[in-house]
Formats: C-alpha cells, sequence, structure tokens
C-alpha cells in the first residue's frame, strides 16, 4: 500500500512538474553535518525531528559526507530533534524553533557509547537565532512578534512595517506598492490590477489571528522567488494541533477614543468613527498525530452616516439641518408612479443605511499522509463592503448639472445607492513528499479570485434624473434650468461596474541530496485573466426637463446606454496571459563553514490575443514610421534571471556570517496599464448618449429624442433594437476592424515591451556577541540597478533636438507650435534601462534578561528612476511627471515612494503576572515628498509640470517687479531645500517633509484560571497609538507642505524678453514658511480596546 501511495505521488508530481509563477516559500527546513570525534563525516546517521504541538515527524539519513537535510517542515516549533548511530550515544536537541524560508542548521559531533553513559540533552543556545543559513535580505515575524505588536488597524502593512526596509503600505525599500508580492500560503494575495496599491478585501484580506509568521524579503537569491521588485511578503496560516485550542476575541475603538487637536486647533465635531471588530479562531486534531483542523472567523463592523439629507415638507431648504427643498410629497409621487407603472421600487427616501463591514473566513486541514508525505489544504474569504451615495453631477448629456443629486436642491432614494465590494476567494494546495534520504519535492497548487464589484439593493431598471424645470418663450423656445431636483433607479454608474482577477498558479520543486550539493530544479505555471467592465448608463438612463414632464411622459431631454456589441451582455477590457517558469538551482556546502547558492531562472510571458480586435482607424495613423496596433499584445519575452549568494560562518561557531549575493529579479506592472489599451480602443462596448445641447441656456434638442416620447422603455434589449432602428450605422449590434473611429487619444503597448527587470546585488554582516543572553547587530548594503524599467511615451511628441532653447542658465528646450506628428496623443507602454538605487541597514538585536526583548534599526535608502507611473490611467500616469524638458525626455529623479530615513526600535516585556507591556517607535523623514514647479506650462508641452531653476543669485534670475525678487529670496532663504541647490535643476519629489517621531504602546493582561488540564484565559488588550500626542498635540504629526508655499509652485512665467530670457513673478506673499502641520485626524492619539478569551 505504502508503495502503491508513493507511485501516486510521484506520478502527481511528474503531472505538475511545471505546474508558480509566484512560487513562494511556505516551509521551514532543518540541516546539517555530522561528525565523529575526530571530525570525519558519519554516515548512516539517523535524525528524527519532532514538532511537539503536532507530534509531525520527519526522518533523514546522513550521507556519505555526513549531511543530511529535511525539506517541507512545518514553521515555528518547538522541535526537538533525536541524532542516533548505533555505537554511539542518542544526542537530543530541544526547543529548536524554525523560521519560514529558513534552513535550521543543526551539525553536532557523536560522541562513543563507553566514553557518554547517559543520553546527551542540549536546549537551544542563544546562538540559535543564528542558526539560519539566509543569504540574502529578508526579515521574519513570528507569531510572538505579531501578537506583541501595537496595531488598531489590525492588517498586514501593520505587521510589514516591523521589516527595516518598509515604508508607506505595501512598499519597500523606495520601491511601489503595486510592484511588491503577497502571498497567503503561496496563494496571491496581490492587487493585481493596480487601481491602488491597497490590498485586496479592502485593504484586510485576512485576520492577523489566522497568521503563524510572515516573512518579507529584499533579495532572497533563491530562485524560487519572484516576480517582485520592491519586496516580497511571504504569510503562512496557522495549523491545527494535537491540542483543542481556541479563542474568541472583541476589539473596540470609537470617537472618543481619539484625538481631535493639532498644534492647539480643534479638527471640527467629532463625526462618528466608530470600528468593532469580533472575532474566534479554533484548531485541534481530528486524528491525533494525524490530521489537524484550524478555522478563523473575523466580522468588522463601521457604523457610517453615507447620507445625512432628507426631503422638507414644504419646499424650504435648510442646509444646517440637512433638509432639502425637495418635498415628501413629491418623493412619495414618484416613488409610486414607478411602482404602479413600471413596478418599478424605489427604495425608502427617509432611510439610508450604510454600515461598512468586512467579514474573513478561513479554514484550513493538515494531513500527515505518513511520515513522508504531508498535505496542507487553506480555504479563505473575505468580503470587504463599503456604501456610496449616488454620483452627484456626472453623466452623458451635455451639460451636466450645476448642483449635486443628493443635497440641497435634489434628492435620491435609498436603492439608487450603491456598494463596493471588495472579495477574496483563495484556495491553496501544498504537499510535501520525501522519497527515500536523498529527494524531496513540493507541489504548490493555489487558485485567487480577486474582485472589486459595485453593487445594488436597485432592481434592474433605468436611472432616472429629474431637473427642476424650464420656461418657454411665445416662439417655443425653452430655456432650461440644468438643477438637479430628483433622482431614481439604478446608480447609473454602478451596472456591470467591477474588477475581476482570476490567479491559478501551480509549482513543482523537486530537491536532491547529492554529496555536498542540494540541487533543487522547478517549473511553474500561472494563468491570470483581469478585466476591468464599466458600463456607464448600462441599465438605460433618462433625464426629463421637470417633474410634471417625467410623470406626463413628455420628450426626455437626454437619453443613454451603453451596451456591448454582438449581444455581450458584461463587456470588458480583458487582460489573459500565461507564464511558465523553469528554474535549477545548486547549494553548495564548501567546507563547513561556506556554503554558496548559484542558480538561473527562466521566465516567459504568453498572452491572449482573442480579447482584442484591431481598431484600423488607430492603425492608419502613422507617428514617424510607427503604428499602434490595438489588436494585439506584446510578443513573448524569455526573461533570464541567474544568481548567486553566499553563507559564510567566519569562526566556525556561528558568532560572525557574512553573506550576500547578486542576481536578477523579474517583476510585474499593475494590469491596468495593458487594459487600457483595449479601454481606449473603441472596439469594446458603444457608448450612446442622445442629448439637448444649449446656447445662452435655450435648448436644442437631438430630433432622435422625439422617439422616445410616451413610456419609458426599461429593458435594455428593447432599447438598442429601438436605437438600431433609429440609425443602424451610429447604433450598431456588431463591431469590425473596419467599423472603428479615431479616438481623441491613444494607448498602446510596444511590442518589444518586457515585464520589468532589475538587478541586486546585496552583502552583509551578522555578528552575535559572547554573551550570556542573546545579543546580535548586522549591517547590510544593497544596490538596485534597473534592466528593464517602466515609462510611457507620447509617439506623437517630436525630438527635441531641433527644438531652440532658453538663453541664461536655464538652457531647457522649448517647444514649437507644431511639436506633434498629428492630432491624436499615443501613449505607449515601454521600457527604459535607466534607474538604480541602494539601501543601507543596521539592526541590533538583544535580550538581556528573560521575556525582554529589544529592538532597533536604522535605514537610508535611495531610489532614482524615470517614473514612478502614478496613477491608473495611461494619460495621468505620463503627464505628472515633473521633469525638465517633458515626459517625454525625463530624466532621473528620486523615486516618489522612497522614505529617504527610517528608525525603527520596539521593547517587550512579559512578567511572571501575566502582564505584556511592548513599545514601538517609529522616526522617518520625508513621509510625503514634493516638487518645486514653475506654475502653469513654462516650456509649452501643454503640460504643467515643468520643475523650477533654482538660481544661484540675482546674476541668474530677473523679476516681474522688486516686491517680487524680495519675496522669492526670503522664501528660498528659509527653505532647506532651495538653499541647498541654488543653480541646479530642482528635482521631482526630492523636498522631503521634517522627521517625525511616534510611539505605540500595547498593554495586555492575562486573567487565568485552569480548570483540569485545561487553561482558561481572559486577556485584556489595550492599544495606544501615537501616544505621545496625547500630552503635546504637535508630538508625533507630520508636516506637509504649506498652504502659503502655493504646492511648491513658487514661481509664474511672466514673459520671455528680448534677449530671450524669462521674467518671473513670485507667487508666494511675505513670510511664507514651507511647512505646516497636518491637519488631519489620522495624525492624533488613537485608542482601541480589546478582550479576548483563549483556552489551553
Amino acid at each position: 500500500m505504502k508503495k502503491a501511495i508513493q507511485c501516486f505521488l510521484a506520478l502527481m508530481a511528474l503531472m505538475f512538474l511545471s505546474v508558480g509563477a509566484y512560487a513562494q516559500v511556505t516551509t521551514s527546513s532543518l540541516g546539517g553535518k555530522i561528525t565523529d570525534e575526530v571530525g570525519l563525516a558519519a554516515a548512516g546517521v539517523t535524525v528524527v525531528a519532532t514538532h511537539v504541538p503536532s507530534g509531525t515527524i520527519y526522518t533523514a539519513v546522513t550521507n556519505n559526507d555526513g549531511r543530511y537535510a529535511i525539506q517541507g517542515m512545518r514553521t515555528g516549533g518547538p522541535y526537538k530533534v533525536e541524532i542516533s548511530y548505533i555505537g554511539y550515544k542518542t544526542i537530543h536537541f530541544t526547543d529548536i524553533t524554525l523560521q519560514l524560508g529558513d534552513v535550521y542548521n543543526l551539525s553536532t559531533e557523536l560522541k562513543e557509547e563507553a566514553v557518554q553513559l547517559d543520553d546527551i540533552v542540549v536546549v537551544a543556545s542563544a546562538t540559535s537565532a543564528f542558526a539560519g543559513e539566509k543569504f540574502g535580505s529578508s526579515t521574519n515575524i513570528s507569531n510572538r512578534n505579531i501578537q506583541s505588536l501595537p496595531t488598531i488597524s489590525r492588517s498586514i502593512t501593520d505587521i510589514t512595517k516591523l521589516s527595516p526596509y518598509g515604508g508607506s503600505g505595501m512598499s519597500f525599500a523606495g520601491g511601489d506598492g503595486r510592484s511588491s508580492n503577497f502571498t497567503v500560503d503561496g496563494a496571491n494575495f496581490n492587487n493585481n490590477f493596480g487601481l491602488s496599491s491597497r490590498l485586496p478585501g479592502g485593504g484586510a484580506p485576512i485576520s492577523i489571528d489566522a497568521i503563524e509568521e510572515v516573512q518579507v524579503v529584499i533579495a532572497p537569491f533563491d530562485v524560487r522567488q519572484t516576480n517582485f521588485i520592491g519586496g516580497g511578503v511571504n504569510a503562512i496560516t496557522k495549523s491545527g494541533t494535537n491540542t483543542l485550542r481556541g479563542t474568541a476575541y472583541v476589539f473596540h475603538r470609537n470617537e472618543n477614543m481619539r484625538g481631535n487637536r493639532v498644534d492647539g486647533v480643534e479638527l471640527g465635531e467629532r463625526g462618528i468613527d466608530r470600528n468593532t471588530t469580533y472575532g474566534i479562531t479554533l484548531g485541534g486534531p481530528i486524528v491525533k498525530n494525524k490530521l489537524f483542523f484550524f478555522v478563523n472567523f473575523e466580522y468588522t463592523k463601521t457604523p457610517t452616516i453615507v447620507n445625512r439629507w432628507r426631503p422638507s415638507v414644504d419646499g424650504v431648504a435648510n442646509t444646517d439641518n440637512y433638509i432639502s427643498r425637495t418635498t415628501m410629497a413629491d418623493m412619495k409621487k414618484v416613488s409610486d408612479f414607478l411602482s404602479s407603472k413600471y413596478g418599478y421600487e424605489t427604495g425608502s427616501y427617509t432611510d439610508y443605511p450604510a454600515d461598512e463591514s468586512n467579514m474573513k473566513i478561513l479554514a484550513r486541514i493538515d494531513w500527515n499522509i505518513s511520515r513522508d508525505h504531508n498535505l496542507a489544504v487553506r480555504y479563505n474569504y473575505t468580503l470587504n463592503r463599503g456604501w456610496n451615495n449616488t454620483n452627484a453631477s456626472s453623466s452623458n448629456c451635455f451639460q451636466r448639472t450645476t448642483e449635486s443629486r443628493l443635497g440641497r436642491y435634489s434628492m435620491s432614494f435609498a436603492n439608487s445607492m450603491y456598494s463596493m465590494d471588495n472579495i477574496v476567494n483563495s484556495v491553496s494546495v501544498d504537499l510535501n513528499s520525501r522519497f527515500g534520504d536523498n529527494v524531496s519535492n513540493q507541489l504548490l497548487v493555489t487558485y485567487s479570485q480577486l474582485d472589486d464589484i459595485r453593487g445594488s439593493t436597485s432592481a434592474k431598471f433605468p436611472f432616472i434624473d429629474i431637473l427642476e424645470g424650464y420656461t418657454v418663450d411665445n416662439s417655443g423656445k425653452i430655456t432650461q434650468s440644468i438643477v438637479p431636483y430628483m433622482s431614481a433607479g439604478y446608480e447609473l454608474f454602478t451596472w456591470n461596474n467591477g474588477v475581476h482577477n482570476t490567479v491559478i498558479n501551480a509549482k513543482d520543486d523537486i530537491t536532491i541530496y547529492k554529496g555536498n550539493h542540494k540541487i533543487t530544479a522547478g517549473l511553474s505555471f500561472e494563468y491570470q485573466m483581469a478585466d476591468n467592465s464599466y458600463m456607464r448608463n448600462g441599465t438605460g438612463y433618462y433625464r426629463y426637463r421637470s417633474l410634471n414632464d417625467f410623470l406626463n411622459g413628455a420628450t426626455p431631454e437626454t437619453v443613454a446606454l451603453t451596451y456591448g456589441y454582438d449581444g455581450e451582455l458584461n463587456p470588458a477590457a480583458r487582460v489573459r496571459f500565461n507564464q511558465f517558469g523553469l528554474y535549477l538551482q545548486d547549494e553548495w556546502s564548501v567546507g563547513n563553514n561556506f556554503k554558496l547558492t548559484y542558480g538561473i531562472r527562466f521566465d516567459e510571458i504568453i498572452f491572449n490575443n482573442k480579447d482584442l480586435m484591431r481598431n484600423n482607424a488607430i492603425y492608419e495613423i502613422e507617428y514617424d514610421g510607427k503604428s499602434v496596433d490595438t489588436g494585439k499584445w506584446p510578443k513573448p519575452k524569455l526573461q533570464i534571471s541567474p544568481r548567486i549568494g553566499f553563507n559564510w560562518d567566519v569562526l566556525g561557531n556561528r558568532s560572525l556570517k557574512v553573506r550576500g549575493g547578486t542576481g536578477l529579479f523579474s517583476g510585474r506592472l499593475p494590469l491596468v496599464f495593458f487594459t487600457n489599451m483595449p479601454t481606449n480602443s473603441g472596439m469594446v462596448q458603444n457608448v450612446v448618449a442622445i442629448s439637448t445641447r444649449y446656447t445662452a441656456g435655450v435648448a436644442n434638442p437631438d430630433p432622435l429624442l422625439e422617439a422616445f416620447k410616451g413610456d419609458m422603455i426599461t429593458d435594455v434589449d428593447a432599447l438598442i433594437a429601438k436605437l438600431h432602428s433609429l440609425d443602424p450605422k451610429k447604433f450598431p449590434t456588431s463591431i469590425s476592424p473596419e467599423d472603428g473611429v479615431k479616438p481623441s487619444q491613444i494607448n498602446g503597448i510596444d511590442p518589444d515591451f518586457r515585464m520589468p527587470q532589475v538587478w541586486k546585488s546585496s552583502i552583509a554582516l551578522d555578528y552575535n556577541f559572547p554573551t550570556s543572553f542573546p545579543f546580535s547587530i548586522s549591517g547590510e548594503y544593497i544596490f538596485n540597478k534597473t534592466i528593464n524599467g517602466i515609462c510611457l511615451k507620447n509617439w506623437n511628441i517630436k525630438d527635441n533636438a531641433g527644438f531652440t532653447t532658453l538663453n541664461g542658465p536655464d538652457k531647457r528646450h522649448i517647444y514649437p507650435a507644431e511639436y506633434r506628428h498629428t492630432k491624436t496623443d499615443a501613449y505607449v507602454l515601454s521600457n527604459t534601462k535607466k534607474g538604480y538605487g541602494w539601501t543601507l541597514n543596521f539592526m541590533l538585536h538583544m535580550s538581556p534578561i528573560e521575556n525582554l526583548d529589544i529592538m532597533a534599526s536604522y535605514t537610508r535608502t535611495t531610489m532614482k528612476e524615470i517614473t514612478g507611473m502614478p496613477g491608473s490611467n495611461a494619460e495621468s500616469a505620463y503627464l505628472y511627471v515633473p521633469s525638465v524638458e517633458g515626459p517625454n525626455f525625463a530624466g532621473l529623479s528620486n523615486s516618489q515612494y522612497v522614505t529617504p530615513d527610517r528608525v525603527i526600535a520596539s521593547v517587550s516585556y512579559a512578567d511572571r503576572c501575566n502582564n505584556r507591556f511592548s513599545l514601538f517607535y517609529q522616526g522617518y523623514r520625508g513621509g510625503s515628498s514634493y516638487t518645486y514647479q514653475y506654475y502653469g506650462d513654462f516650456n509649452g508641452d501643454n503640460i504643467p509640470y515643468d520643475v523650477m531653476y533654482i538660481p544661484k543669485d540675482d546674476s541668474e534670475i530677473i523679476f516681474a517687479s522688486k516686491s517680487d525678487r524680495e519675496r522669492y529670496w526670503a522664501y528660498a532663504n528659509q527653505d532647506t531645500y532651495l538653499s541647498k541647490h541654488k543653480g541646479q535643476y530642482a528635482e521631482a519629489y526630492s523636498v522631503y517633509s521634517p522627521w517625525v517621531h511616534r510611539f505605540d504602546f500595547r498593554y495586555s493582561h492575562d486573567f487565568v484560571v485552569n480548570i483540569g488540564k485545561t487553561r482558561n484565559a481572559l486577556q485584556l488588550n489595550v492599544d495606544f497609538m501615537n501616544i505621545g500626542n496625547l500630552f503635546n498635540s504637535t508630538w508625533g504629526v507630520s508636516k506637509i507642505l504649506s498652504t502659503e508655499a502655493m504646492s511648491g509652485r513658487i514661481l509664474q512665467l511672466d514673459s520671455i524678453n528680448e534677449a530671450g530670457v524669462p521674467v518671473f513673478k513670485t507667487r508666494v506673499e511675505a513670510g511664507a514658511k514651507t511647512w505646516d502641520y497636518n491637519h488631519s485626524i489620522g495624525q492624533c492619539w488613537s485608542l482601541q480596546i480589546g478582550i479576548k478569551y483563549l483556552f489551553n
């Protein structure tokens, strides 16, 4: 039977031996070398490692070189390890803890039985912290670290701030948070689409009470790890053990548990600001030592008020009390009319429920199939829901309303609100197998469905706007008021509005031990689909001139609809691809103290062109010999990533280690920059608007509107048929490349485009002091060089070599009137090799007494790039790049994501009375970064993001007046950046906000009652964030660019004189200062209280 199981598992491994591109680590390893008393290799020694909480047993036998290795082990511990051989005393190691992704080096010397009469017992010592054999840069955050961390958001980004390379959110080492990779049990939990850097599930896809350990990697030289440029975050969830354990908890905060003052200034009335989290965890054995379960449920509720407005009784608005002029009687009339005539229920006009919520469910099964085969299956579901009011005034009408649909002038119904649902569905299956003593295998298959979808309580029905009214003169001319009065129906931007992302990963790693070599080979596969559907007026749209017009079936002022071609009900801009990876790595133990790992990885992405259709009208536009083909994704490009790393135990006693390496790392680009191309190609859906134009308020309706007089057509198919019958060419039901029209702008992708790739190198030194307690320091330097960076180019811009330049110290080019090739801009996704960065870190760890842990770290980061690709739209990502010569010719500048200086420190202590104290400090410079730019368009390219030249003195700048001169120099001389960079161009994102220092505190106490063998504890938790701010309203408050600094646009071009030298006006007033305190609630102290019941 055993052989049958092994054959079956081997067959599965072969089937999937190439089946993640997101091949991140989920387990730990144990290895080492066993020698006899004279130092010779001891072959045939049995090593048995037992995970004490679960009874899971792992075995190995040393090879001819005396080496052994066990892969695929549970992280954490404690482990006990038994090393035995005939004729020698058995050695027992206890209290061993394994870290995620690391190899614990457990080597020892055997003692002959005649010499040593009793078994040898060794308890893991202070040097155990240095037993791991990492090569590159990584930080492991244990469950103990997580539990002691002060946090209110209870999010993964709070945990990762324990990494010295952390920045804001998911940003690491100065990289865009969207370029980081986050996996849970190997499954993709990224915001792959990239509308923001916030994680899926509303930013909190998994409960921190379900997390066992987190590893943050910056430059790991393990070829299994890929798909990140900045950093990777690997999290693993908790598992059940042989002991039934559980918790039930509640955490609460409200508006009275936070500060409301910055720099002595009150921040207004305390509105409702409450948050309550409820949760449970339960884990234990199903079959002792064999089968285990763990479950977690968590629900967070945040009461909110989305709409305070209510209709009036008398038609008189009262803004102080949020009373609209729209009357209850009119709203009841419309609601009754829609119900009786069309069977549509509008929802309430007096009650607008809108509580935000976040629900998380996790279930995990661990099965020790045998000593050689361990299976883990995990399922995770998250639903984050928030509510929003009806869109204020946007529409496809020629003239939008001058006031909001919900407010003083107008009201809408409850069913016209919309929800935003952030949904995560994820499954991972992880099978770790050992075939004999020299072969191990990991098969990991994961599935993630990550959706951000708008929802509604409304039935499918057109959205209706009703204007306040109009007048008709004697000649029949209609003078329309474009002021709203009432709205009803399915919110006009909600139907089929969502981002969907499906990710399937499979990978298989096989590891073979041969002498002093550990060879890992693997193949990986990833399928990913991402689409963005956005159907404005997808259920139909009608706007009426007045309430009476609507009730009487008069001709509407506008009719609008968006529909898919060829009967497509859910048209979307979609990108699909398959990524294949192949990697090979050898870990070579060169002697007893030096390990070398070297390997190579091959990745290739193959896009699916079936979701695209060429627009011939776009393809026929020529840009200096180039054309944009919106019907093709980039051709497959093989990316090769060689890596090499080393770990040198200099003294052979684990007290001094030197480690480092170099290699290439490939990443990803937010997929929204791919879907921009089909979105703007005009080949996905037809956006229809039959509307009324106005001249001085006089209406000029489209003649087609008369066809919609009478009852509304509420069925979408019937409305499409009606439109097609009116003008088949204007309102087609199908489309071909020949039907495409030229848009106002084009988004494209260079056919030679490659995914981002960076070259990373690091060198580090770790020293463990010879003290009786753990005390270590580390220093690490990492250098990055861009191999394939990402940028956008406007193919419509001519080369600036022939442009004239300014005279004077500022020699930038001035764009002529004819600087474009055509009238249609083409923003094309391209590559650049420009860019580099470096990071320097020093860290200290110590535990001078039992249960007292101290950590401190300083990190300096520099990152230079062409663009950080701000936003999610190609045009905005192109335009919003401050530069001297314009975005097409931008040079290197500081990354907008860099935190140049960061210090973190923590102190945690647990006494014998069940009290635990934790203090976390974070100080940083550059939490916000700004750019000094000219006001308006300075160089004639119609882009108002021109960095200023900083004059050395009066000889390098001409002012329009004496007052302009005095005000400029007064401001420049008090500004640190301008004072230090005179005679230079201002660099983008280089004006860093001053240092800020924050202290967060956590206290917990367990009230313990032991009943039989069961330990019951009621735990009180208090999290106090930015505690210093409680005593001084400026402490812990960051500074931002003051309003006096005019957003950094302190100079404005007045004219260019006859000598070709610019003359400037100064926009700052006398006495203006650079910085001001950030007057926002998030800067104030805040408090959260929690109660948790724990048993066993």
